[in-house]
C-alpha cells in the first residue's frame, strides 16, 4: 500500500519525507542536460523541463527528486505545499520513464513533469481538504475532470498546495495548515484563494499549477507573487470536482473557471493546450478548438489601455506602470486607444457582486439560507448595506433579470473587441498588501497612496472579466522600490484565450526581466 504523508507547517512529516530523498551524491546516474551531467532542472521553465524529459536528457524520477529536495529545503518557511505524496509520485515518475524507454514515445504533452495541484481540486487517492476542518480526512475516489486530463497528459502529481478555507478569502490561511507566506515578503499576503499555488510556482516548488478563479482567486495571487496566470474563457476548462461545490456535486458556479499558473507566458500556453477540453459528458460530440492569436506581430495589435478609474483608484506605482506599458506598446508600433471604455467599472462591479453572491448561495445550509432570507427582509431593497443579503436570496426571476443584464454587458464587450484586440488594465490597486489573516474580515482594509480603502477593492479590476466569460491574464510587469511585484491584466474577447497569451508573450519580451524571490534559489 502506498504510504501517504501530509505536510503541516513545521511537521515531522517533512523531515520523514526528506530522509527518503537521495542526495546528489547517491542519486541515480543521469544523462544530464546540455552536456552537463547532473544539471539541476527543477528551476527551469516547464517547456525546458518537458524538452529534456522527451529527449532523455533527464529522467522523470531524477527531476522529481530535485523537486522533493527543493520542497524540503524551501517549503517550511513558505508553507505553500501542504500535502506531499512522494511515494505515489515516485511510482508515477518511474512508470513514465519505463514507458519512454519501452516505446520511445512520451505519455503525452506533460510526460513525466512533476507538478503540484491546488487543494481545491479533488485528486484520487490524495487527501483533498480545501482547507476545511470538515474535510480533514477527505480522500477522493475520483479525480476532478481537470486532474484526470493532467494525468492523461503524463503529469506526475507530487502534492497539494494551500488555500483559504473553502477558497473563501483573498488571503491564504486555514485551521488545518496555517498561513502561506508571500515569497517576496513574509509580512505581505500571497493572496487567495490560489495563494499556495502561486507561491509554489514563484518559489520553484513546481513549474506549473492549476488555479481557480471566481472573484480573482487565480489572478490576485499571481499578481502578488509575481507569476503569470490565465483566467480561461468560461466553459473552456471543465470544473467538475472543484471544491466548493461540495465533494460529489456535478454542477459548479456559473462564474468559476480554472486556468494555468506559470513563471512564463509560454508555459501558460503549454498548460492551456492540455486543460482546454469539453466535459466528459460532452466529449463524444464536442471539441474545444480555440482560435489562433489574432495577429503575429505586436505592431498589428489594437490595444486599449485603462490606467485608472475613480471607482477604484490605483496607487502611484501602478499608474506609472500602466504609463510605461502604454509607451512600450506604442513604441512597438501597435495602435493604442487610452480613452474608449467597454463598460462603466462601477456598474460592472455591482452586477458582478450581485451574481457572485447569488451563485455562492447554492452551498448554504437550509437553516443558514432561511436566516439569510429573514435578515434580508429587514433591509430595504435599495439600501447598499443589503446588497449581499438581497443578492444571495434573490428570487429566480430577479436572477433572470440580472443574467439578462449580464448578457447585455457581454454585447458591450463584443462591440469593444470589434475595434480592439485586447484591453490592458491594472491587475490590482497596489502591490501585495499586508497580511491580515489574524484580523476579522470586517475590520480589514487596504491602503492606497495613504488612504484607507475597502478590503475587497483588491479585486475590483479583476472582477470585470469574471461574470462576462472573458479570458484574462495577469503578468508581472515591474516592481516597487521595495522589490514587490507589480502586475498588469490583459483582457481579450470571449474564446480568444490564445490572443491573450500571445499578447502576454510579446509584452514579456519587452518588459523588465521578472525578479525571482529569494526562496526560488534557496
Amino acid at each position: 500500500m502506498i504510504l501517504r504523508r501530509t505536510l503541516l507547517l513545521a511537521s515531522t512529516a517533512i523531515a520523514a519525507a526528506a530522509a527518503m530523498i537521495p542526495t546528489p551524491a547517491n542519486a541515480r546516474s543521469r544523462k544530464g542536460t546540455a552536456g552537463s551531467p547532473g544539471k539541476a532542472l527543477h528551476l527551469a521553465t516547464a517547456g525546458e523541463q518537458l524538452a529534456a524529459l522527451r529527449h532523455g536528457d533527464i529522467s522523470s524520477r531524477d527531476l522529481l527528486e530535485q523537486y522533493l529536495q527543493h520542497i524540503d529545503k524551501t517549503n517550511p518557511a513558505l508553507n505553500a505545499v501542504v500535502t506531499l505524496d512522494a511515494e505515489a509520485a515516485r511510482a508515477a515518475a518511474d512508470a513514465a520513464d519505463r514507458h519512454l524507454a519501452d516505446t520511445g514515445k512520451p505519455l503525452g504533452a506533460l510526460h513525466g513533469l512533476p507538478i503540484t495541484l491546488k487543494d481545491a481540486l479533488e485528486t484520487k487517492g490524495m487527501r483533498t481538504t480545501c482547507g476545511s476542518p470538515d474535510l480533514t480526512g477527505h480522500v477522493p475516489d475520483q479525480d476532478a475532470d481537470t486532474v484526470a486530463r493532467l494525468r492523461a497528459a503524463g503529469a506526475v502529481i507530487v502534492g497539494k498546495t494551500n488555500v483559504p478555507t473553502m477558497c473563501q478569502d483573498l488571503q491564504t490561511s486555514n485551521p488545518l495548515f496555517g498561513k502561506t507566506k508571500n515569497p517576496y515578503d513574509d509580512t505581505r499576503t500571497a493572496g487567495g484563494s490560489s495563494g499556495g499555488p502561486a507561491a509554489a510556482v514563484a518559489a520553484g516548488l513546481t513549474s506549473l499549477e492549476v488555479g481557480s478563479d471566481l472573484a480573482g482567486s487565480l489572478r490576485l495571487p499571481a499578481a502578488y507573487c509575481g507569476v503569470y496566470a490565465l483566467r480561461t474563457s468560461f466553459g473552456v476548462v471543465p470544473t467538475r470536482g472543484h471544491i466548493p461545490r461540495p465533494p460529489g456535486w456535478l454542477t459548479s458556479s456559473d462564474m468559476l473557471t480554472l486556468g494555468p499558473i506559470a513563471r512564463t507566458a509560454e508555459d501558460l500556453g503549454v498548460l492551456l493546450d492540455v486543460l482546454a477540453a469539453p466535459s466528459s459528458a460532452d466529449a463524444a460530440a464536442w471539441r474545444i478548438d480555440l482560435p489562433a492569436p489574432r495577429h503575429s506581430h505586436l505592431a498589428d495589435y489594437r490595444v486599449g489601455i485603462w490606467r485608472d478609474d475613480p471607482y477604484c483608484h490605483v496607487d502611484g506605482d501602478t499608474r506609472e506602470l500602466l504609463d510605461t506599458v502604454a509607451q512600450l506598446v506604442r513604441s512597438a508600433g501597435a495602435t493604442v486607444d487610452d480613452t474608449t471604455r467597454p463598460v462603466e467599472l462601477a456598474d460592472s462591479d455591482k452586477l458582478f457582486q450581485r451574481l457572485m453572491y447569488a451563485t455562492t448561495s447554492a452551498t448554504a445550509t437550509d437553516a443558514g439560507f432561511a436566516d439569510d432570507i429573514a435578515a434580508a427582509a429587514g433591509i430595504p431593497a435599495d439600501d447598499p448595506s443589503g446588497l449581499y443579503l438581497h443578492s444571495r436570496t434573490m428570487r429566480h426571476r430577479d436572477w433572470l433579470l440580472a443574467h439578462e443584464e449580464r448578457e447585455n454587458l457581454r454585447n458591450h464587450w463584443a462591440d469593444y473587441f470589434a475595434t480592439h484586440d485586447v484591453l490592458i488594465t491594472p491587475a490590482t490597486p497596489t502591490a501585495a498588501v499586508d497580511d491580515q489573516a489574524s484580523t476579522p474580515v470586517p475590520q480589514r482594509y487596504i491602503t492606497v497612496d495613504g488612504d484607507k480603502r475597502p478590503y475587497f477593492d483588491q479585486t475590483a479590476w479583476l472582477n470585470m472579466a469574471g461574470h462576462v466569460k472573458l479570458p484574462a491574464a495577469v503578468i508581472p510587469a515591474g516592481t516597487t522600490a521595495d522589490g514587490l511585484p507589480l502586475a498588469i491584466q490583459i483582457i481579450g474577447p470571449y474564446l480568444a484565450d490564445r490572443t491573450v497569451v500571445d499578447m502576454a508573450k510579446r509584452l514579456a519580451r519587452r518588459l523588465p526581466r521578472r525578479v525571482q524571490p529569494p526562496a526560488f534559489t534557496a
